[in-house]
């Protein structure tokens, strides 16, 4: 199955229990699908939510808003089933606003491209943390639940670590010239596995985020803009040469290709609430559903090339929420602002 968007998408985003799918695209549309097995799917609707591009899409509150944001500095929550604006925020942040995560059932956060990331508690109607993390834009952030860290990849060269618990920032890995793009969390929550810019997976032994335990380089020096996490061993790569390839963690291998968008670089992958589907989104401008079982019929065979260098970063042993924080150069890098910012009109009417 696949739709042609006409338009560069930027994310994409499947209903938590619905056959539905988000797209977010560069002209500040966003755009709801429904889709069905062996049939086209159907747009349900397409509104102008942002006067810049699309940035980021999120479906929130058990499936019945999405909320979106954009570089026009506004995060807006859209009612899934009419197509209305249900709250916007129009300076949520002070920057463009480029990346959502859903937290829990009633928090969010966002990432901008000054670095800073905002905490959302959608039932105070308030951002009620704000991290300062790092210098360059958020280029990517997962959250851990059992733990209640985020964290946070970056265009400054850095992984960082976030506690929601306490009101801070933990720790910050030391700059990689490998620029982190994604960040999935594997191994039973033991790993932490960062895609990059030159194509090198960076793996991080959990509470020793200073530097990486391993580095893998079988994807052939392509960038990679997107992880998204099948199992703990397994996890799925999209790259800038338009390639979706299953990957195989400790031990690091490249398991196959299993699908690609034409040579052109795939912007964002997501499972559908049964993973029954992968969709894909690509500078093709088209929306992808694969059926996951189909992609993985026959995964196993030989592995391709590929060669992990491992260093002893573990050495130094400590406990995550026990590291300081690196200090800030006087006057440039900031660190762990905890700010309660009450902004009345967003999610006011939740």
């Amino acid at each position: 199955m696949e739709v042609h968007l006409g338009k560069l998408p930027f994310d994409v985003d499947f209903h938590p229990s619905n056959p539905l799918i988000g797209v977010g695209l560069i002209t500040g549309d966003l755009q709801l699908y429904r889709y069905a097995a062996d049939s086209q799917p159907q747009r349900l609707f397409e509104i102008r939510a942002h006067t810049e591009s699309c940035r980021a899409v999120r479906f929130i509150n058990e499936g019945r808003a999405i909320v979106t944001c954009s570089p026009d500095f506004s995060i807006l929550v859209t009612d899934v089933e009419t197509g209305a604006a249900i709250a916007r925020s129009e300076n949520a942040h002070e920057a463009a606003v480029n990346r959502l995560v859903n937290l829990t059932e009633t928090t969010i956060a966002s990432g901008d491209d000054e670095g800073s990331i905002k905490v959302w508690d959608t039932r105070q109607q308030t951002c009620c943390n704000t991290f300062e993390a790092h210098e360059e834009y958020i280029s990517d952030m997962t959250f851990s639940a059992d733990s209640g860290k985020l964290l946070a990849t970056s265009g400054d060269g850095t992984l960082s670590v976030c506690s929601l618990r306490r009101n801070k920032v933990l720790t910050q890995s030391e700059f990689s010239e490998d620029e982190p793009l994604s960040v999935v969390i594997m191994k039973n929550g033991q790993k932490v596995i960062c895609g990059t810019q030159n194509g090198v997976l960076l793996l991080y032994s959990w509470g020793y985020m200073k530097d990486c335990s391993d580095r893998f380089t079988g994807l052939q020096s392509n960038s990679i803009d997107v992880l998204l996490k099948l199992d703990e061993d397994r996890a799925i790569t999209g790259s800038e040469n338009g390639l979706i390839s299953l990957v195989g963690i400790l031990p690091n291998r490249v398991i196959q290709p299993i699908a690609e968008h034409s040579e052109c670089p795939v912007e964002r992958l997501a499972f559908s609430h049964d993973k029954k589907y992968l969709g894909s989104i690509s500078h093709d401008q088209m929306l992808k559903l694969w059926d996951l079982d189909e992609l993985l019929n026959g995964v196993g065979m030989a592995p391709t090339g590929g060669q992990t260098v491992a260093t002893d970063s573990d050495s130094d042993i400590m406990e995550e929420d026990d590291v300081i924080p690196p200090q800030p150069n006087p006057g440039n890098r900031r660190r762990g602002n905890n700010a309660q910012s009450s902004i009345s009109e967003f999610f006011a009417d939740m």
